[in-house]
């Protein structure tokens, strides 16, 4: 169940990660990335106060808050490489070494044993996440060593980010129920108000943008919480694994629903990434 809850999640940021693309072409990505902030901590609020918990403790709403803190700095840095134009370098290091860091602190500090099947499918997921992702791009399009420095200090920052996310809202226990999702989306807004606040102009848009904005947030926050259930019922190691295969989705979208090109490279990812899945629920 653990490993069908983790998929479930990779699905949810994967579609919030193509809405929101497409929105971000209409709408500054700042605003895209505020308002979806707040639109995951109304719908966490609302699923944490109809799903009461057991016995809300104060260690695992920070545990929620520094994943939260975590979240909004991945998005921060993220971005910020994505409007250099560091696309093929940003978002593969951001995918594959946040996976690798959680996987990492996994088994060295919280006690992860993953079976030998299960290690085929993390080792598998590298490779695949970094294909998808567009990280073979980096090496053929002659992009000028600055820039791709930028890339890769923005892409390293946002893997940080991507690592402290999972593992801070894996260390929450079940009792607290949805708080520490709550506690997460309320310090990531607290950290993007700054930058919010730098293009306060450009949240002047139309309702309908807007609560779109809201709607691909709480859609994010859907997946945290998906994946919160997941990391209480599987080891880290391979929830995390499972939950970072979002990247595929956008890939298949773009194909399916805009007629994007695939490369060969990126089907080679897809294809891989669906041999790990198989060998981590095997695992």
């Amino acid at each position: 169940m653990g490993a069908l809850l983790a998929l479930a999640s990779a699905v949810c940021y994967g579609v919030v990660d193509f809405a929101g693309g497409l929105l971000s072409r209409r709408v500054h990505f700042a605003v895209v990335t505020f308002l979806g902030q707040a639109g995951g901590l109304l719908l966490a609020l609302v699923a944490a106060l109809v799903m009461p918990a057991e016995s809300v403790r104060s260690v695992d709403v920070l545990w929620g808050a520094l994943s939260g803190a975590g979240s909004g700095t991945a998005m921060l840095f993220l971005n910020r490489g994505l409007s250099r134009g560091s696309m093929s370098v940003v978002v593969p290091m951001s995918a594959v070494t946040g996976v690798a860091l959680s996987v990492l602190c996994g088994v060295w500090f919280l006690g992860d044993r993953p079976t030998a099947t299960a290690w085929a499918g993390i080792c598998l997921t590298v490779p695949a996440l970094w294909l998808v992702a567009g990280g073979s791009r980096g090496a053929r399009d002659g992009r000028e060593p600055t820039r791709t420095g930028r890339g890769a200090a923005d892409g390293l920052i946002a893997s940080l980010g991507v690592a402290l996310q999972y593992i801070g809202l894996a260390q929450a226990d079940a009792v607290s129920g949805l708080w520490p999702v709550a506690a997460g989306r309320l310090a990531a807004v607290a950290l993007l108000v700054p930058n919010a606040w730098r293009h306060a102009s450009g949240f002047r848009q139309a309702a309908r943008l807007q609560a779109q904005a809201l709607t691909i947030g709480a859609g994010a926050a859907l997946g945290l919480i998906l994946y919160l259930w997941a990391a209480q019922q599987q080891m880290l190691a391979v929830a995390v694994v499972l939950a970072s295969l979002y990247p595929a989705i956008p890939t298949v979208l773009g194909f399916a629903v805009l007629s994007e090109r695939v490369t060969r490279w990126q089907v080679t990812g897809l294809v891989s990434a669906t041999g790990a899945v198989v060998l981590l629920a095997l695992g």
